[in-house]
């Protein structure tokens, strides 16, 4: 598909109000992708498990007006006005009006809430903007009845890619895979696309604690550490490496190597971290107490024989990941150990969750 297949086809169906409420998750990338190009184009292909528990509800109500010049909307967020975060969704919706001409036609109150500490390291991003795009493209099946769900699902990762780039990856699951990817049947820059391959069994279920070790604001957004990619030094081969892993984690989540995948998945985590602290400017996102938990998650493993093992995204947070076969000696462990370097203690227990749903 292209950009063209999502372009609006009117049915001449008038719809003068309309309520819709969507629940869609954060997710976690396994494969990172860091560094993009616009109209957020990966430079890499990635892969994430989307999660159960970490997510955000979004209900919009549309209301039909005169025809506009620019998406007329109030924010909420968790019940009071948020104006600061009205650039980014404004500039989202003047991305997406070629494809979504009648949201010049509604004025919509936008009211949403997270499950988790928003601006923390857990895709707030992600799951916000891949809820506005569900709710969207609910109204579009108000507009237009003839859409099927695969269509809409399509469409919705697409718009969400517009405002986050991680947000393609939260419209389903428990696996979804965003940019061309030779191995992955269907793979595109533009949206994202379930993992089409069987899944080992020891993948199923599997569980994510995140660790709260910073709940503040991150002192770097995605989009300045994307922009630090076009000149880094590292760049194409980080690129290439990417690739290459994606195309190693899909046997592994096929065969079941356990062992490979905690070798991969944490190498792609320090990766990351290593290609912000190689930018110029360079950064650090991970803190003190990220440290500490990762060498207590590696003394853990080696002396339990365990399958624990971590990731990180652009924070100082970690998702602790292991098998459901582990989950009570593990959890365990995290509430024993490793949440004495959390905020207050703090950390969210999830798992693998299947993507968006209607509220």
């Amino acid at each position: 598909m292209n950009t063209s297949d999502f372009i609006f086809q009117s049915q001449d169906k008038k719809v003068e109000n309309l309520t819709v409420t969507w629940q869609t998750p954060s997710n976690i990338a396994l494969v990172k992708y860091w560094g993009k190009s616009e109209p957020q184009i990966p430079k890499n292909a990635s892969i994430s498990f989307t999660l159960n528990n970490c997510h955000t509800i979004t209900k919009i109500e549309f209301t039909k007006t005169d025809s506009k010049n620019q998406a007329e909307f109030e924010l909420f967020f968790e019940g009071k006005k948020k104006d600061d975060f009205k650039p980014k969704i404004a500039k989202f919706f003047e991305r997406i009006q070629d494809y979504c001409p009648y949201i010049l036609e509604y004025s919509m109150v936008i009211s949403s809430e997270n499950s988790f500490p928003h601006s923390s390291g857990i895709a707030s991003s992600a799951s916000g903007m891949s809820a506005i795009a569900m709710c969207l493209m609910n109204l579009e099946k108000e507009l237009n009845p003839t859409l099927t769900k695969e269509y809409i699902n399509k469409k919705a990762s697409f718009l969400a890619r517009l405002g986050s780039g991680s947000a393609s990856r939260s419209i389903e699951g428990p696996l979804v895979v965003w940019g061309e990817h030779p191995e992955i049947e269907g793979s595109s820059n533009l949206f994202g696309v379930k993992f089409p391959h069987e899944v080992h069994p020891i993948f199923e279920n599997y569980q994510d604690t995140i660790l709260l070790v910073d709940k503040g604001e991150k002192q770097v957004s995605s989009t300045v550490g994307h922009n630090l990619m076009h000149d880094h030094p590292y760049a194409e081969n980080r690129f290439i490496q990417a690739n290459q892993n994606l195309d190693k984690l899909s046997k592994i989540l096929q065969n079941g190597d356990i062992k490979a995948f905690i070798n991969l998945v944490e190498s792609e985590a320090l990766t990351l971290h290593a290609m912000m602290l190689t930018s110029n400017p360079y950064f650090i996102l991970m803190k003190p107490n990220t440290l500490e938990i990762i060498n207590k998650i590696w003394e853990y493993r080696e002396e339990n024989n365990s399958n624990i093992c971590f990731t990180l995204d652009a924070g100082a947070n970690v998702h602790v990941l292991y098998p459901n076969s582990e989950k009570s000696e593990i959890e365990a462990f995290i509430k024993n150990v490793l949440a004495t370097y959390c905020q207050k203690n703090q950390y969210i227990c999830d798992s693998v969750g299947f993507g968006a749903k209607p509220m």
